[in-house]
């Protein structure tokens, strides 16, 4: 039934009217919250209300009929339900507006303020007539339910991306988190998990509507009582904000979190528009973009060049005593391996324009030499024209530009953008085994098709790649295990090992584990790059790997920094020669005095040591 079917002669008879006790208790009961005894209350007429045909049908008759003999018949056990009905409208109010937005807050003493906003709402609502206060309830339910729904969204990005959840921005990674659940849980769990979602977000908005509702109503049956707390508990919320009381571990009792969390996500609205427009007028700039083709890399001519990303592969990977171990051992003994082949290396740091996810951020950052930290940044780059690292190896005409992108599943419009003659998705790499989890294939099995697809045909000119691998993705189970070389074949090989893996939903819940499991998805890429190198490489073999991002906070650890390894392997010794003035340390280790720069660096400093810098100025850091 709508909430707005009363009639009320002028917008001052609610207010002045306040002795028509039985009108107020029909609307209570029409508004009322959750249970048919809401209206109930020790100050309120028993008297039913008559019903006539003009104002409610006999569904809404009956179900008072229910009520008033409910209330008769047992009259403690009507205004118990009543009460306890009320207040749990009120905690609900109230932990919308105490709720933090990361999961570390999540502790008694939140919870123990003094909002200020429901002392102001109050105040409103009891000043309003009857259909206004109703609606401005609703709207205010409404609120409350979304505000809910954004922090709820902020824990989730929190914790996976180590940042808040950006309104603007951001919606269309939901559909990422779904195609993740699927992954992790099953197309059945994603289904289920997707439903009820959904379902629990309607339910919340009805529900908290219902209880602003019940508590407006609640506010107006006793307005004497009711102006007189808000009264009070603004003085109480005054004298505590102005003593600036923090009686439990500095901790404000007086609290205006939800004011200023609209405040911040207001103006981050308004930043993010004001990006969009600078953003785009930066990435127009670029002192390569006019380099001839016979200046730019120069000192990689005739270099078949690998650029290799690792899935997650940031610094807890070997810095965190829970991980190292493995990760270290595992670049040692490939480190000695390569040496004994006759290669060597130089290795760095890098801070990624992402955290935990949204690899393709890290990508575009680093081929670009922009600072592409969010998706409107993405968006506007890769809809425009920019010299990339792959595109610089295209435009000079000597090399054959490809990309390897085995966790693409349909068309990818981006490769053009980054300048690739062919790009391999998952559809073009002939892999006939099972999915572990996210990954598509096992990154040797991805390496091993790129050997036949591409390196082993040794056209007219070197081949520059690109090539993205991903075993070592969230959420790390079950994983594929290094198989004999001449066994990969079309993936089959690995049905067995994708049957005796681990359950990812065991894994990434288990605080334990889910390091255990990452560093052994590390070790994994590392063994299959390197050995591919040591394998398939020659004295003409340029690889450059890093990692797009650190793994996810549960991970590398709440508030990690962003820094990812990078390395430079070579045959001939006149590559390495080129960047000795960068300070990078020896071997495939950075060192603790390893420099750290910003990853969207690295273009300008690549293309500067292996070419020839041009003669304007530089464009403006972001």
């Amino acid at each position: 039934m709508s909430l707005f079917t009363r009639s009320s002669p002028s917008p001052d008879t609610d207010e002045t009217d306040e002795t028509d006790e039985t009108d107020e208790t029909d609307e209570a009961s029409e508004s009322s919250a959750v249970d048919p005894s809401s209206a109930e209350d020790p100050s309120v007429s028993d008297t039913p209300v008559e019903d006539t045909p003009a104002r409610t049908g006999e569904p809404v008759r009956r179900w008072r009929r229910y009520r008033t003999a409910f209330r008769t018949e047992y009259p403690v056990a009507a205004r118990v339900l009543s009460w306890s009905v009320t207040a749990l409208a009120a905690a609900l109010v109230f932990f919308a507006l105490l709720m933090p937005g990361k999961a570390e807050f999540f502790e008694a003493r939140q919870f123990l303020r003094i909002p200020v906003e429901p002392i102001l709402a109050a105040a409103l609502l009891m000043v309003l007539p009857r259909r206004p206060r109703l609606a401005a309830a609703v709207v205010i339910g409404v609120g409350l339910a979304a505000l809910v729904v954004v922090k709820a969204l902020d824990i989730g990005f929190n914790q996976f991306l180590g940042r808040g959840f950006n309104v603007v921005l951001d919606w269309g990674l939901l559909d990422d988190a779904e195609s993740y659940v699927q992954d992790t849980f099953g197309s059945t769990g994603a289904l289920a998990a997707v439903i009820g979602l959904v379902a629990l977000v309607l339910l919340l908005f009805v529900v908290m509507s219902l209880a602003v509702v019940r508590l407006a109503n609640l506010l107006v049956r006793d307005r004497d009582r009711a102006t007189k707390g808000t009264i009070v508990a603004g003085t109480v919320w005054i004298t505590c904000a102005a003593l600036g009381l923090t009686p439990i571990q500095n901790t404000a009792v007086a609290s205006r979190n939800t004011i200023g969390f609209v405040q911040d996500r207001w103006g981050r609205v308004q930043e993010t528009l004001r990006d969009e427009a600078a953003f785009a007028k930066e990435a127009k700039k670029d002192k390569f973009a006019d380099v001839p083709a016979d200046r730019l890399l120069t000192g990689l001519r005739g270099k078949d060049m690998m650029i290799t990303f690792i899935e997650s592969y940031g610094r807890a990977a070997l810095e965190d005593p829970a991980i190292a171990p493995g990760v270290n051992a595992a670049l040692d003994e490939e480190g000695e391996a390569l040496g004994k082949a006759g290669f060597a290396a130089r290795s760095g740091w890098l801070t990624s324009a992402t955290y935990g996810g949204s690899s393709w951020l890290g990508h575009s950052t680093f081929l670009t030499g922009l600072w592409i930290d969010n998706q409107s940044r993405y968006r506007t780059v890769t809809a425009g024209e920019r010299l990339t690292l792959p595109g610089a190896f295209g435009k000079t005409g000597a090399w054959r530009t490809v990309g390897i992108v085995p966790g693409v599943q349909k068309n990818w419009p981006e490769g053009d953008f980054y300048g690739l003659d062919k790009v391999y998705d998952s559809r073009d790499l002939g892999y006939q085994g099972p999915k572990f989890s996210w990954s598509t294939m096992p990154d040797q099995y991805a390496l091993t098709a790129f050997e036949r697809l591409e390196a082993a045909k040794k056209g007219d000119k070197p081949l520059m790649s690109e090539i993205i691998l991903t075993s070592s993705h969230q959420p790390w189970a079950p994983l594929p295990t290094m198989v004999g070389w001449d066994e990969v074949g079309d993936g089959s090989v690995y049905q067995d090992i994708e049957k005796a893996g681990k359950d990812p939903a065991d894994v990434f819940t288990d605080p334990v584990k889910v390091k255990e499991e990452y560093g052994k998805s590390v070790q994994y890429s590392l063994h299959s790059l390197l050995q591919y190198v040591e394998k398939y490489g020659d004295e003409n073999t340029v690889l450059v790997f890093l990692g797009d991002h650190q793994p996810m906070a549960s991970v590398s650890g709440n508030g990690a920094d962003h820094d990812v390894p990078v390395t430079i392997v070579a045959h001939d010794p006149e590559v390495l020669d080129r960047i000795d003035d960068w300070g990078w340390s020896d071997g495939l280790r950075p060192g603790d005095d390893a420099p750290v720069w910003r990853m969207d660096s690295f273009r300008d400093r690549f293309l500067t040591a292996y070419g020839e810098e041009p003669n304007v100025a530089a464009s403006p850091a972001p």
